[in-house]
C-alpha cells in the first residue's frame, strides 16, 4: 500500500495532465475557428467584366449598382468597384468592375481585366439593348466571338480548362429551385469558389440528368449573364413600329437559345423604371460569393424576364411558339426584325455660295451708270464705249446759262440762295457753285467801274473791262476743270489773285 504522500503526488500529476489536455483542446478549437473564418472571409480578388455595344446601357447599369446618379462615361477600358457587404458574417469587400468600350477595336484591352490569373474568378455580363431589337442577335454573336477569340489566346492549362468547363456543367445539372431552406443551407456552407462549384462527396448517390442537345454546346469555361437593358422600350416599339406580342416572344426565344448554348443566365432590366436592378445585383453576388438567393425564374412579364442558369431547357422555350402566327421560330432573325428606315431626314445647314467678285463688281458698275449725276443728265458709261456727257460749268442744272440780264444792273448775275444751297448739298463738283462764284466776280468788276446804278447806258471802259474779265474767268474755269481741283482750293486761289 502506497503512502498517503505518494497518493497525493500521483493525484496532483493526473490533475495537471488533465488540465494540460483541456488547454490543448481549447487551443485546437480556437485555431479551427480562425481557420474556418479565414476561409469564409469575402475574397478581394473577384472580378466583374461587362461587354457590349455602345449605348447599350453598361455605364448606367453600374451607376445604378453603385447608387451613383452622375457616373460619366469613359473610353477604352473603364474601372469601377462595387461595395459588397455580408450581413450574416459582418464582413465586407470590394468587387472590381470593368467596362469595355463598345468599339470592337478595343477588344485587345480585355487582356488587362481577363487574364490567366483572374479567369476562374470572373463573372461576365454581356449587355444588349431592347431599344434596338433588330441589333440584339448581331450584338450577341459579335461579342461572344470576341470573347471566344480572347480566351483561346490565354495560356490556361488544358487540364484546368476542362475542369472549369465541367464545373459549369455541374452547376446546370445540380440546379434546384431556390427556397428559404436551401438558402439557409447555402449560408452555412460556402464554396471556396462559387463561380466554379465542385461536386461534394455527399452527392455521390444523386442521379445526374444529362444535358439537352443544345445546352452548353459552346462552353467557354466562364459564367455569363446576358443582360437585356432598356426593357421599357417595349411600349415604344409597339406604338412607333407596330410590334406585337409575337415579336417579343420571337426575340425572347432567340436570346434564350443563345443562353442555352453558352450556359448563360438571362435578365431583362430597365434603369429608367428600376426593373430587376436589385434582382440582378443579388444574383451576381450569389454567383460570385455564394450569397443566399431565393428568387426563381420569372417569365410572365415580358419586360422583366429573369432566367437563372440551369433552369431553362428547350421544352420550356417551346411554349413561346404558341403565340407565333405570322412567323416561325427558325426564321432568320434579320428577316423578321428589319431595321426601320429613318423617318426624319437629317436637317443640314444650307450651304451659301459667295457670288463671284467680278460679277458683283459688274453689277455695281451697271447700277452706278444708271444713276443720274447730281445736277446733270444721266451718265452713259455703258460698256458700249460711249463717253460720259457732262454739263458745261457755266450752265445750270436745267442747261440754261447763268449769266443773263443787264450787266449794269447785275440782274440775274447773282444766283438765288436756295439754288446755291442746293448746289452745295449736291457735292463739291457741282457746276452751279462755280457759276455763282464767277458771276459774283463779274458783278464786283462791274460795280468798280464807277457807273451809276441808275444810268441808262454803259461806257466803253466798262464794256472793255467786262469782256476782259469774262475771258479771264472762262480761261480760269477751263483750266481748273481740266485739273479737277476742289472748290475750296479754287476759291482760295481766286481770292488771293483778287487781293
Amino acid at each position: 500500500m502506497a503512502p498517503i504522500g505518494d497518493r497525493r503526488d500521483r493525484q496532483g500529476s493526473m490533475d495537471t495532465t488533465k488540465q494540460l489536455g483541456e488547454g490543448e483542446t481549447l487551443w485546437a478549437e480556437i485555431l479551427s475557428e480562425v481557420q474556418t473564418s479565414a476561409t469564409n472571409k469575402l475574397p478581394s480578388f473577384k472580378n466583374l467584366v461587362i461587354i457590349g455595344d455602345n449605348d447599350s446601357g453598361k455605364t448606367s447599369l453600374v451607376a445604378k449598382f453603385q447608387g451613383n446618379e452622375d457616373l460619366k462615361k469613359g473610353m477604352g477600358l473603364e474601372y469601377h468597384y462595387l461595395d459588397v457587404k455580408d450581413e450574416i458574417r459582418d464582413d465586407q469587400t470590394r468587387l472590381s468592375t470593368w467596362i469595355l468600350d463598345g468599339d470592337p477595336h478595343h477588344a485587345g484591352l480585355l487582356k488587362y481585366c481577363l487574364s490567366e490569373e483572374t479567369f476562374e474568378h470572373t463573372l461576365l455580363l454581356l449587355v444588349v439593348s431592347m431599344s434596338q431589337p433588330w441589333a440584339v442577335v448581331d450584338g450577341l454573336r459579335r461579342w461572344s466571338s470576341i470573347l471566344r477569340d480572347h480566351i483561346e489566346l490565354l495560356r490556361i492549362d488544358p487540364i484546368r480548362m476542362k475542369e472549369l468547363e465541367q464545373s459549369l456543367v455541374t452547376y446546370f445539372q445540380d440546379y434546384t429551385e431556390p427556397s428559404e431552406e436551401s438558402s439557409h443551407s447555402q449560408s452555412q456552407r460556402r464554396e471556396t469558389n462559387p463561380l466554379h462549384p465542385q461536386p461534394s462527396s455527399t452527392d455521390d448517390d444523386k442521379v445526374i440528368l444529362p444535358l439537352g442537345e443544345t445546352t452548353l454546346t459552346k462552353n467557354l469555361g466562364i459564367p455569363i449573364v446576358v443582360v437585356v437593358t432598356k426593357s421599357d422600350a417595349i411600349s415604344t416599339l409597339e406604338k412607333e413600329h407596330d410590334y406585337r406580342e409575337e415579336h417579343f416572344d420571337f426575340i425572347q426565344q432567340y436570346i434564350r437559345k443563345f443562353c442555352l448554348n453558352y450556359g448563360a443566365s438571362l435578365c431583362y432590366t430597365s434603369v429608367k423604371e428600376g426593373k430587376n436592378i436589385d434582382l440582378l445585383h443579388k444574383y451576381m453576388l450569389h454567383r460570385i460569393y455564394g450569397f443566399p438567393f431565393t428568387t426563381s425564374a420569372l417569365v410572365v412579364e415580358r419586360d422583366a424576364v429573369f432566367i437563372p442558369a440551369g433552369w431553362d431547357n428547350e421544352k420550356k422555350i417551346s411554349i413561346l411558339y404558341e403565340n407565333m402566327t405570322s412567323m416561325k421560330p427558325d426564321d432568320p432573325f434579320e428577316d423578321v426584325l428589319i431595321k426601320p428606315p429613318t423617318r426624319k431626314p437629317i436637317q443640314r445647314d444650307l450651304e451659301v455660295l459667295a457670288e463671284d467678285e467680278q460679277t458683283f463688281l459688274m453689277k455695281q458698275q451697271m447700277q452706278l451708270s444708271k444713276t443720274p449725276a447730281p445736277g446733270g443728265t444721266p451718265r452713259q458709261n455703258a460698256p458700249g464705249g460711249k463717253e460720259e456727257q457732262r454739263d458745261s460749268p457755266l450752265r445750270s442744272a436745267g442747261g440754261s446759262p447763268r449769266v443773263s440780264g443787264s450787266p449794269g444792273t447785275g440782274a440775274g448775275l447773282t444766283a438765288s440762295p436756295k439754288k446755291a444751297d442746293g448746289a452745295r448739298a449736291g457735292g463739291a463738283t457741282n457746276e452751279g457753285v462755280l457759276a455763282n462764284f464767277f458771276n459774283s466776280l463779274l458783278s464786283k468788276k462791274t460795280g468798280a467801274g464807277g457807273a451809276a446804278p441808275g444810268a441808262g447806258g454803259v461806257s466803253p471802259t466798262i464794256k472793255t473791262d467786262k469782256a476782259a474779265v469774262t475771258r479771264d474767268a472762262a480761261a480760269e474755269l477751263d483750266r481748273m476743270t481740266r485739273a479737277k481741283k476742289p472748290i475750296t482750293q479754287i476759291s482760295t486761289t481766286t481770292n488771293d489773285s483778287q487781293s
